[in-house]
């Protein structure tokens, strides 16, 4: 077996006290708190404390039976995620549960804040969901908008554990809340769930610049643990990379969570990186073992192109043909869902195994 070694070199990033209290209450601008002076100092003492300790987790129980390491203190929180991840899957895998399709609005555009006016993506979301529902489907919508207009609806980036260790990388993801660190609010911990319970995933997107709006590819870098995720911390005693990459280095099983299930993608764009971006997104969902639903259910078109921004809805109301493509690709998801559940539904290559280095 190939022996690891784990590198270190990066700068420090450790703040002292006066550093991290400016930090700290600098979220407190607002006049409203200059009262509370005095307690606001108390809290940020003792936040400073927290943080000077590396308290990620604060609340932990013993991990139980079912670990590696029963005796491990496991965070509540990722706990409380894995409960609600092991009852999605259950919903899931019920055959007698109503077929389910996650509807994906992959714009940060909102009307309730800066731009003041909805995305075109959340009016195409809305075309798909009165399809999918009339078909009689349940419908979980998840608008990646609220980061950006919703107080504490946060999607934190990946710190990119599996590049160190496939085995390093929790399914799901341990790394957040880092309560010493500020880093709270993690939507995530919502989003996992919705993943696991759906039978189809249909992602609608504008493409921002050549590339995946920020919120959607959070999502994205996020679901990294889902593809081949480590489903027990304890194995690694939490983010100890030397036991992850022990681990990975006697052979990974790299377990699909999330495989099986199908998708549809819809990007649009006003000039160029439409094509690209779909077959971007195609190829994620794909390597993570979903199945597309069929080229009816991948689109790639332009809305106005090369005219204003500040008439782009209107050229979507006239625009009847990819609103009927749009719905278009939401039926063809759901036969696919529905053939799929039935056992008519075999995908191409399903039985093949996966080359592995030697």
């Amino acid at each position: 077996m190939p022996s690891s070694d784990i590198r270190k070199g990066m700068p420090p990033v450790k703040l002292d006290r006066a550093e991290f209290e400016r930090r700290f209450k600098s979220r407190f601008a607002d006049p409203a708190f200059d009262p509370l002076e005095h307690e606001l100092a108390k809290i940020a003492a003792a936040a400073f404390e927290a943080y000077a300790d590396s308290r990620k987790a604060p609340h932990t129980r013993k991990a139980g039976p079912g670990f590696a390491d029963p005796d491990y203190d496991l965070s509540v929180d990722w706990l409380a995620a894995r409960d609600a991840i092991a009852l999605a899957q259950r919903e899931h895998d019920d055959p007698a549960a109503r077929s389910r399709i996650l509807l994906i609005n992959g714009s940060a555009r909102s009307e309730h804040t800066c731009p003041g006016e909805m995305s075109k993506s959340w009016r195409l979301v809305e075309l798909a969901r009165h399809m999918i529902e009339a078909g009689g489907f349940r419908t979980d919508i998840l608008d990646l908008s609220r980061t950006t207009s919703e107080f504490g609806r946060t999607i934190h980036p990946c710190k990119s554990c599996v590049a160190t260790s496939m085995a390093l990388c929790h399914w799901r993801c341990s790394c957040y809340p880092n309560y010493a660190l500020g880093q709270v609010h993690d939507w995530m911990n919502e989003i996992y769930p919705l993943w696991v319970a759906a039978h189809g995933i249909m992602i609608v997107t504008p493409v921002n610049w050549y590339q995946t709006p920020g919120p959607l590819k959070a999502m994205m870098d996020r679901l990294v643990c889902a593809d081949g995720g480590n489903p027990d911390p304890t194995s690694t005693h939490g983010k100890h990379a030397d036991e992850a990459k022990a681990l990975e280095l006697a052979g990974w099983p790299y377990p699909r969570h999330l495989a099986g299930r199908l998708f549809a993608v819809v990007v649009h764009g006003d000039t160029e990186g439409a094509e690209a971006l779909r077959r971007n997104l195609s190829d994620w969902a794909s390597d993570m073992h979903l199945i597309p639903a069929g080229a009816n259910a991948e689109l790639s078109r332009y809305v106005g192109y090369y005219q204003p921004y500040a008439t782009s809805h209107q050229a979507l109301d006239r625009d009847a043909a990819f609103q009927d493509e749009v719905r278009n690709a939401a039926r063809t998801l759901m036969e696919a869902v529905t053939a799929k559940r039935e056992g008519r539904l075999v995908a191409t290559g399903a039985d093949l195994k996966e080359p592995r280095p030697k």
